[in-house]
């Protein structure tokens, strides 16, 4: 704890500064560390980009499916850069002091992006029980407007109430300690630091995390619930196959993300632990958003066809 960064005022410490421990209990892996996180980010960088590029230059990608991957490839950039940037700097530098308001900032813009994830993946299994359970109007239902509708619900939704609840986070006091056990700002190691009875607080993270996780999943359930039973409705293996690839990638991504997701926020505060707490967050804050590209792209034929056609133009 340094100097200055906690003025006390009666029996409640007055934090100006928090201290991101991330990853100092590894102090012979700081420079190994440094290089694996800086590969990850440029794999994220450019596998997104890639994606984003792609579906806006090929003709063959024109469709609904392509614009909302186009517009998850976009949030995977800006979910990961909240983090991981600033993993990178305290590992450099060994600084690893942030402000209150540079805290409350990144918890907030994490918070946003989120929900923004949960209510995207959520579209995304909507737009395939339109394209397989109703494909003969699927055009007309996934109109351009629609979708346009659909994505800018998704990434405005989330915005009023993860201000309000940043703002209920950060007007708890938190006590002498000002050391987070975890590598950025989350919610779980903030409440750690907190006075008194934080009961109600917690409450408020489960309600939202109703309203912006589980809610969007039951949506996902109830869609591929619908697409499976048309699935198996199918009279060919073939066709059963060629229907199931189209939405199989993105049910690996939502496996992939809820899970780890779920686990970190609604176990009970009484088994958090900051090295379980950190590698859950390490999964689907950098390690899911870096696996994404290769998902979407090894497992679609017409994104794989985009690329060939891009690197092998003459």
């Amino acid at each position: 704890m340094r100097d200055g960064e906690i003025n006390t005022e009666g029996n409640v410490s007055m934090i100006k500064e928090f201290v991101l421990l991330g990853f100092s209990d590894l102090s012979n892996l700081q420079g190994f560390l440094a290089g694996v996180f800086s590969i990850i980010y440029i794999i994220i960088l450019v596998g997104n980009s890639l994606i984003i590029g792609l579906t806006r230059l090929d003709p063959a990608l024109q469709k609904p499916m392509y614009f909302f991957l186009s517009n998850f490839s976009c949030l995977e950039i800006c979910y990961v850069s909240v983090t991981l940037p600033r993993i990178l700097v305290n590992i450099w530098t060994q600084d690893r002091t942030i402000s209150l308001r540079s805290c409350a900032t990144q918890l907030c813009f994490f918070l946003i992006l989120g929900a923004t994830e949960c209510f995207l993946l959520a579209v995304m299994s909507y737009d395939r029980y339109v394209a397989i359970c109703s494909p003969l109007h699927y055009i007309l239902i996934m109109k351009p407007k629609k979708c346009i509708l659909l994505a800018a619900g998704s990434w405005l939704g989330g915005i009023p109430i993860q201000i309000g609840q940043t703002y209920q986070i950060f007007s708890l006091h938190f006590c002498s300690s000002n050391e987070i056990g975890h590598f950025f700002c989350d919610i779980p190691p903030l409440i750690k630091l907190a006075c008194g009875d934080t009961s109600i607080h917690e409450l408020s993270v489960y309600v939202v995390a109703m309203l912006f996780a589980v809610v969007p999943f039951s949506l996902i359930l109830a869609s591929y619930s619908r697409i499976i039973y048309t699935i198996l409705k199918l009279p060919t293996a073939q066709g059963r196959g060629k229907a199931f690839s189209t939405c199989s990638s993105h049910l690996l991504v939502v496996v992939l993300f809820y899970g780890s997701a779920s686990i970190t926020y609604f176990r009970p505060k009484s088994t958090h632990s900051a090295g379980t707490d950190r590698l859950l967050s390490l999964f689907y804050t950098i390690l899911t958003p870096m696996f994404n590209p290769m998902i979407y792209s090894l497992r679609n034929k017409e994104v794989i066809a985009a690329l060939r056609k891009l690197l092998f133009k003459t």
